[in-house]
C-alpha cells in the first residue's frame, strides 16, 4: 500500500473527511462543495498523525527536496510543519496570513529566512491562493522557496497552473480522488454520491449552478 492510500485511510478513520452532497458547504474562497477535509483533527490522533509526518518524510526523500528551514501557514499547517521540523531537527517558522498590527509587523515568525531554502508545508490546497501568498511572503523576506508539501490536494487545474506559474513544485501526500476511491471501497459513500463528487472535482466553479434546483 502506498502513502496516498494510507493517508486517505487515516483521514477517513479519524472523521476528517465529510461528504455533504445533500447540504453543500461554502469554502473560504466562496466555492460551494459537497465535501470537506479537516486536517486539524490529526494531532488528536497520534497513530494517524504519525502516518502524515512519515509521509512528509518520504516525500522529501523521494523528491530529493533540499531545504534549510520548514515553514507552515497559520494556523492549520503549523502543527504539521512544527512536528516535521522537530523530527528532522530543522529550524521552523510560520507564516501569518496578515502582518501583526504591532511590533515588527512581520508575516514571518520564528527566525530569519534571508538567503535560506524554505520548504513550505500546508494542510490542504484548494485553489492554491493561500499557499502561494505564503510563498510570496517568504520570498519577500529573502527566502528561496521552490517546494511546497501538502497533506491533501483537490487537484484543481487552476491550482496546478498557479503553482507552475509561481515556479513552486507541489508535493501532495494524497489527492481527493484517492480519498474518494477509498471512501467508496469502504462503503462510506454510495455510487450516486461518488458521481456527484466526481462532477464537482471535474468543474468545481460551476458545480453549484449545475446541481441546483
Amino acid at each position: 500500500m502506498d502513502y496516498s492510500q494510507k493517508i486517505a485511510q487515516a483521514l477517513l478513520h479519524i472523521g476528517a473527511v465529510g461528504f455533504c452532497v445533500e447540504n453543500p458547504i461554502t469554502f473560504t474562497s466562496g466555492m460551494k462543495a459537497p465535501v470537506y477535509v479537516d486536517n486539524r483533527k490529526f494531532p488528536f490522533w497520534a497513530e494517524q498523525w504519525r502516518v502524515v509526518i512519515e509521509g512528509f518524510m518520504q516525500k522529501i526523500r523521494d523528491g530529493g527536496i533540499d531545504f534549510d528551514v520548514i515553514a507552515g501557514i497559520e494556523t492549520a499547517a503549523i502543527p504539521h510543519s512544527s512536528a516535521l521540523a522537530y523530527v528532522l531537527q530543522k529550524p521552523s517558522v510560520f507564516v501569518r496570513k496578515k502582518p501583526k498590527e504591532h511590533g515588527t509587523k512581520s508575516k514571518i515568525e520564528g527566525g530569519d529566512v534571508q538567503g535560506k531554502r524554505v520548504l513550505l508545508v500546508e494542510d490542504l490546497v484548494t485553489t492554491g491562493q493561500s499557499s502561494l501568498a505564503g510563498v510570496e511572503a517568504l520570498r519577500a523576506a529573502g527566502a528561496v522557496v521552490e517546494d511546497c508539501s501538502v497533506i491533501v490536494t483537490y487537484g484543481f487545474k487552476e491550482a496546478m497552473e498557479a503553482f507552475r506559474q509561481a515556479k513552486v513544485r507541489l508535493h501532495a501526500l494524497t489527492s481527493f480522488s484517492a480519498i474518494l476511491t477509498e471512501a467508496v471501497r469502504q462503503g462510506v459513500l454510495s455510487g450516486d454520491g461518488k458521481a456527484i463528487v466526481e462532477d464537482w472535482l471535474a468543474e468545481p466553479h460551476g458545480w453549484a449552478e449545475r446541481s441546483g434546483p
